[in-house]
């Protein structure tokens, strides 16, 4: 069973959605904490430890010593409606988004809102002197949300007990729940978070209806970052043959029977010396010496002697 969720999982990765992707990655992180939170009882403090590396802090201190924690905390869930609420979100609004903007974008969003969720929590907890700890994907989820609800307000999402509501109404909904929660004392920072996540989402497509892509320099950031894990290609060794052509009399009097040159091919045909010496170098470059025919070996050695 282990194995072929593992293959899966590997399968997702390889040819999944980016939204895929980010479900099983949230999935992944929640699973492992609840078992480190199961085996590291005996040992005090551990999990608790664990816990405090991968969250956000709102001392930009802590988070300029660990810096992983601006990724990380985005992917970190501790309760299982929090997850799940989120985890739902994600997949309603960002296989939208995926399908009117693009997959390649998904990712983009979700991280830049993330970031700036955090950004707008540590600055409000320091403008009023509140310690906190953030974690959880609301922000990044509330900016694909944002996204959606502008790309395609009008969408119709079905919902248990109302039935057909468009997508306008329900982001807006979501957006007046935060702007109440600033008001009030439990999970202030949060909300503050999550306006932050939509504030980007807002940011993101009125940038890409002024032209501007903000995820195309994302997306190459991770391009090459995957080239230097990827293998390299080999490319075939450049012959060490060098020919001079100095007789007329010997171009004249050559011919060959078959030299292929990219897609062309000519048969019996009398060629000017040094384009036949052209097509046999690219045959070279291409398939390497052992696959010329006895002519063109032939050829080339009588070439070098020129």
């Amino acid at each position: 069973m282990l194995q072929s969720i593992k293959d899966d999982i590997k399968k997702t990765f390889q040819y999944g959605n980016m939204v895929n992707k980010l479900l099983i990655a949230n999935l992944v992180v929640f699973v492992t904490m609840i078992l480190l939170k199961v085996f590291m009882q005996p040992f005090d403090g551990v999990y608790e430890t664990i816990l405090r590396n991968l969250q956000i802090s709102s001392d930009p201190l802590k988070v300029l010593i660990k810096p992983w924690t601006l990724i990380s905390h985005m992917f970190l869930h501790v309760g299982l409606w929090h997850i799940a609420w989120n985890m739902i979100l994600l997949y309603w609004f960002g296989k939208i988004v995926g399908d009117l903007i693009g997959d390649n974008k998904i990712l983009p969003i979700y991280i830049y809102g993330g970031l700036i969720g955090a950004i707008v929590m540590i600055l409000y907890c320091n403008l009023t002197g509140v310690v906190s700890y953030g974690h959880g994907a609301s922000a990044a989820v509330m900016a694909i949300i944002m996204v959606a609800a502008l790309v395609a307000p009008d969408y119709n999402m079905r919902l248990i007990f109302l039935g057909d509501v468009k997508l306008k109404y329900i982001a807006l909904a979501m957006i007046i729940i935060d702007l109440a929660g600033t008001a009030g004392d439990i999970n202030t920072g949060g909300h503050f978070a999550h306006l932050g996540g939509v504030f980007f989402g807002w940011i993101f497509v009125n940038s890409l209806r002024g032209g501007k892509d903000l995820s195309v320099g994302f997306n190459n950031l991770i391009a090459k970052g995957q080239s230097i894990f990827e293998p390299k290609k080999e490319v075939a060794p450049k012959s060490p043959l060098k020919v001079k052509y100095k007789s007329k009399d010997f171009a004249r009097s050559n011919t060959r029977n078959t030299i292929s040159k990219g897609s062309r091919k000519t048969d019996n045909v009398k060629l000017p010396f040094q384009e036949k010496l052209d097509a046999i170098l690219e045959k070279i470059k291409a398939k390497g010496y052992d696959n010329l025919s006895d002519e063109e070996k032939e050829f080339l050695f009588q070439a070098s002697k020129k």
